[in-house]
């Protein structure tokens, strides 16, 4: 007998969701900062700037799609997700450091990550996933 998803997974998948888009969106918004001559210098040049742009918009990506083997109990899909989750944070804690006028929507995608991450190994989620 399958054991429901618990309302945990759910959230789970939708903040999962919401953090990547967040990534998405903060990644983008660092790439239209390539014509701002004191962002480019603070990430040491542009192609540095670009990289980290396009790095946290890849984490994005990966994250939303991931949140649809969570919603069917893929336990790969958990693992890749937590994966992700810390590469975000890790990400975003850079962007917040090297570029600190955009460092509060940074703060939230890291918040959001830590909380999918707590609920992501809870014991129901954990036997959700054993399924």
């Amino acid at each position: 007998m399958a054991i429901e998803r618990p309302g945990g997974v759910t959230l789970v998948a939708v903040l999962a969701w919401i953090s990547g888009a967040l990534d998405v969106f903060s990644g983008t918004l660092l790439l239209f900062q390539t014509s701002v001559a004191a962002t480019v210098e603070q990430f040491g040049g542009a192609s540095q700037l670009i990289a980290s742009a396009l790095f946290t918009i890849l984490v994005g990506v990966v994250v939303i799609v991931v949140a649809i083997g969570l919603l069917r109990g893929n336990n790969a899909s958990r693992i890749v997700m937590t994966i992700f989750q810390m590469l975000s944070i890790i990400g975003s804690v850079f962007l917040a450091i090297a570029y600190p006028a955009g460092a509060i929507g940074e703060y939230f995608s890291i918040a959001i990550a830590v909380v999918v991450l707590i609920l992501l190994w809870t014991r129901r989620a954990t036997a959700f996933f054993r399924e």
